[in-house]
C-alpha cells in the first residue's frame, strides 16, 4: 500500500571502514519529499572486523560466503541494539546497503555482504537491501546510488558531493541527473595514516606539514580514469592496482604522501565543479572534517562550499539508502540510468519479509 509517511531504519557501511551508520528517519510525501531525522548512531568496527573487511577482495569464494553469513548475523545484532536503545517501536522497513566486498561492473560483478534473506528473519522486520545487483545486470555501474536522494531531497544545491572512502558528486546537466566517482579519498588517506597507528589525519594536520611531490602528483593526475566520461565508478580493487603502487614507488615521508594526495584530491574535485562557477557545492561525509582538504578545494575553485549539520555530514548516505528503500516499496524509480549507465531507469533492490522474498 502506498503511504504518505514512512518510519525507516537506514543502514550504511562505507569503504572507509569508519563503522556502521544507522539512522531512524521519517519520510513524508506531499507533492515533494521531506524528512525528519529522529536519531543516529555510528557503531565502530572491531579490529577483527576491520581486518576482515579490508581483505575481502583477496579471499576465496567459499570464505566470502562464510563472511557474508557472519556479517549478516553481526549486522542484525547491531540493528536490533539500535532499535532497542532508541525505543523505536514503529518501523515500516529496515533499508540497508550492506558492505561492498567486490565491485567490478565491467565484469558484471558486484557483491555486497550483509544482504542475505535471513537478515529479515533475524530482525523480524521487513528489509529492503541489495540495491546494486539489478543495475549491474542492466549494464550499469551499480554506483553511485545516492543521486536519486540528491535529486528529490537536496535539490536546492547545484552539486552534492560526498567525501568518504571515495569522493563522488552529482549534479543536473540539461535537466538530467549526472553522477560519478571523482577520485579515491579517505580510502587512501586512512591507508597511509594507519601505518602510523592512527585512524585518520585529524583535520589534515599531518598533510598540511608535508610538501608536494610534483612527479607523483603528475602521475596521479594522469591516471586514465580521470579522462573517462561519466558514468564511472571506483572500487578498492582499482586503488590497489593503480594508486598504491604509484605512491609506494616513491618511498616518500608520510607527511609528503598525505600532502600530495590531498592536493591530487583537491585538483580533481575542483575540476569536477568548474563547469558551473559560483555555484553551491553541498559537501558531506567524513572528509568534511579534513579542514586542510576543504581549504585546498576552496582555494582551487570559484564555488560556494556548503557544509551542513553534523547529522547530515555523517549520515547522509544512510539517510538516502533508507530513502531508496522507500522508493522500492512504492515501486518507484530509485536508480537513474543517466547516473549509472544502465539500459533504463528502474526500481532496484530486494524486499525480504521474515519468512520469504516478496519482490526482486
Amino acid at each position: 500500500m502506498i503511504k504518505s509517511s514512512y518510519n525507516i531504519i537506514g543502514v550504511m557501511s562505507g569503504t572507509s571502514l569508519d563503522g556502521m551508520d544507522l539512522i531512524h528517519v521519517v519520510f513524508q510525501f506531499d507533492t515533494t519529499w521531506k524528512f525528519k531525522i529522529e536519531c543516529v548512531e555510528t557503531v565502530p568496527y572491531t579490529i577483527e572486523w576491520k581486518t576482515i573487511l579490508k581483505d575481502l577482495v583477496n579471499v576465496s569464494k567459499e570464505a566470502l560466503q562464510q563472511i557474508d553469513e557472519d556479517y549478516t548475523t553481526h549486522l542484525a545484532t547491531v540493528i536490533k541494539d539500535f532499535i532497542k536503545s532508541n525505543n523505536i517501536t514503529e518501523i515500516d522497513a529496515v533499508c540497508s546497503h550492506g558492505h561492498t566486498a567486490l565491485h567490478r561492473p565491467e565484469k558484471t560483478l558486484t557483491y555486497q555482504i550483509g544482504n542475505m534473506p535471513h537478515l529479515a528473519a533475524l530482525l523480524n522486520q521487513r528489509v529492503v537491501c541489495d540495491f546494486r545487483v539489478q543495475d549491474v545486470e542492466l549494464g550499469g555501474q551499480g554506483a553511485p546510488l545516492v543521486p536519486i536522494g540528491d535529486e528529490l531531497l537536496f535539490a536546492d544545491y547545484d552539486f552534492c558531493m560526498n567525501l568518504g572512502g571515495f569522493a563522488n558528486i552529482s549534479t543536473k546537466i540539461d535537466n538530467k541527473r549526472i553522477a560519478y566517482d571523482i577520485c579515491p579519498a579517505n580510502i587512501v588517506l586512512n591507508h597511509y595514516v594507519n601505518k602510523l597507528g592512527l585512524e585518520y589525519d585529524d583535520g589534515g594536520q599531518l598533510a598540511a606539514k608535508g610538501s608536494i611531490n610534483a612527479d607523483l602528483l603528475q602521475q596521479l593526475n594522469a591516471l586514465s580514469f580521470y579522462k573517462a566520461s561519466p558514468p564511472k565508478s571506483l572500487g578498492l580493487e582499482w586503488v590497489c592496482d593503480h594508486v598504491f603502487p604509484l605512491i609506494d614507488a616513491y618511498e616518500s615521508h608520510m607527511n609528503n604522501v598525505l600532502r600530495t594526495f590531498v592536493e591530487h584530491m583537491a585538483i580533481q574535485i575542483s575540476e569536477s565543479v568548474s563547469g558551473k562557477p559560483n555555484s553551491s557545492v553541498f559537501i558531506t561525509g567524513g572528509g568534511t572534517y579534513n579542514t586542510f582538504l576543504i581549504e585546498r578545494i576552496k582555494a582551487l575553485s570559484n564555488n560556494k562550499i556548503v557544509i551542513p549539520s553534523k547529522a547530515i555530514i555523517e549520515f547522509k548516505e544512510a539517510l538516502i539508502f533508507g530513502f531508496l528503500g522507500v522508493l522500492k516499496l512504492r515501486n518507484e524509480t530509485n536508480c537513474l540510468a543517466s547516473v549509472t549507465g544502465a539500459s533504463k531507469d528502474h526500481s532496484s533492490g530486494k524486499i525480504y519479509l521474515a519468512s520469504k522474498i516478496i519482490q526482486n
